[in-house]
């Protein structure tokens, strides 16, 4: 069998990137339904899950996205080999309406083999955190932020899109059959593996109007996404969130953040908290000892920590609806080498006495501070029901950095 196509048949290369797309095609999709059937059910409040549940949606979605990258590079490849090659004629050339909404589909599926993977990719470069790629370039993509409205843009893309191919692909295996089972001709049997001898096409004429169709079905199809709030900014939609009321501060925090670091699978994933509040008395003595006070309340519902912000504000972990505010007061000391603030740290009904070191350089009326402690999330019953470390560590490393004025 050659390896090149002719004008009647196609090559053994060809097939091969048929057929292998297929078989990636036909794991990706029921592997990415499974995957996202478990998460529903992680995410709901009412859904009882263990552990083994997490692991296993982890490694599900894992798989669908590794096999998915493999779809992408396949699909490029396949297209670069087609533009070499010879276009095996339409052996249904002489029924016009038939071999136009054909070469329609053939473009919207080449079209999804790179799109789908490519929303799908991007979408898992922006997030943060859950189930990595199994390969070893890295998990993020060149020009792509950490962005959660970029990953629930390309997010909803990728679910327009898999939707696109499925359709194409339904057309494509229903024309296949037509012409196998009721046409009888030869369509499907010279894309089959091994040598067969195809009858001779006709003479006929590839236009541009199938692609200019397909072009205005992917048009339709953004336009409805875009009707359905595809493009909608959500990632900052309203939650339930905690009041935090105006504090007198002796020194008045200007810029900051207040992140927390988790291990998921083994990967360190990065949230911060938008809403807090900080009440800061401070002189710094010239020997070591008591410097002053510090009184941080935490609104908890502003975290965001990538694709498990949901999950981290449920019931089994922060709890957010029960226990809306975390809150740190403590003593600020001047110590032989740097500062300390030690105090309780209350997180849901717990609270337990922390020493948050950090570093400070006051210049005028302008103080820098850097800090960072580590915390065992079992000491305050966050995410009990994952009592081991096989999917989400024990330590939480908590990281702050702020700038503040003096008030005069």
């Amino acid at each position: 069998m050659p390896s090149t196509n002719t004008f009647s048949s196609y090559g053994s290369v060809t097939k091969t990137f048929h057929w292998l797309t297929a078989l990636l095609i036909l794991t990706a999709l029921p592997l990415g339904w499974f995957a996202n059937q478990l998460a529903h059910a992680i995410y709901d409040p009412n859904i009882a899950i263990t552990e083994a549940d997490i692991i296993w949606a982890a490694r599900l979605f894992t798989a669908h996205k590794t096999v998915g990258v493999t779809v992408f590079f396949v699909a490029l490849t396949r297209i670069l080999w087609a533009m070499t090659q010879t276009k095996p004629g339409l052996l249904n050339a002489d029924n016009k309406l038939e071999a136009f909404a054909a070469e329609t589909v053939h473009w919207m599926l080449y079209a999804s083999l790179v799109l789908v993977p490519l929303t799908g990719w991007i979408h898992h470069a922006a997030s943060e955190g859950f189930a990595p790629i199994l390969w070893p370039f890295g998990q993020n993509l060149p020009f792509v932020p950490k962005s959660p409205y970029l990953a629930e843009v390309t997010a909803g893309l990728h679910w327009l899109f898999i939707m696109v191919l499925a359709g194409s692909l339904l057309l494509h295996i229903a024309g296949a059959l037509k012409h196998h089972v009721i046409d009888k001709d030869s369509t499907l049997r010279r894309m089959l593996p091994g040598q067969f001898d195809a009858p001779h096409p006709p003479a006929q004429h590839h236009s541009t109007a199938p692609a200019l169709a397909a072009l205005a079905i992917w048009g339709a199809v953004l336009a409805a996404g875009w009707s359905n709030g595809v493009f909608s900014d959500h990632s900052a939609a309203a939650t339930d969130t905690a009041e935090l009321t105006e504090v007198q501060s002796d020194w008045q925090v200007q810029d900051g953040t207040l992140s927390i670091t988790i291990t998921q699978l083994g990967n360190p994933v990065t949230g911060g908290f938008a809403e807090w509040t900080a009440a800061i008395a401070f002189e710094d003595p010239s020997e070591p000892g008591l410097a002053g006070t510090v009184d941080v309340t935490i609104a908890i519902p502003s975290l965001t920590i990538g694709t498990v912000t949901g999950q981290a504000l449920g019931a089994d972990f922060f709890d957010s609806a029960q226990f809306p505010t975390a809150k740190f007061k403590a003593d600020i000391y001047k110590t032989d080498s740097g500062y300390e603030a030690r105090g309780p740290l209350t997180i849901r009904d717990k609270s337990l006495d922390v020493v948050l070191p950090f570093a400070l350089d006051i210049q005028g009326n302008t103080a820098t501070v850097s800090g960072q402690l580590e915390l065992n999330r079992m000491d305050y019953d966050v995410g009990i029901s994952q009592p081991t470390e096989e999917s989400l560590g024990f330590g939480v490393v908590v990281s702050v950095d702020l700038t503040a004025e003096r008030q005069e």
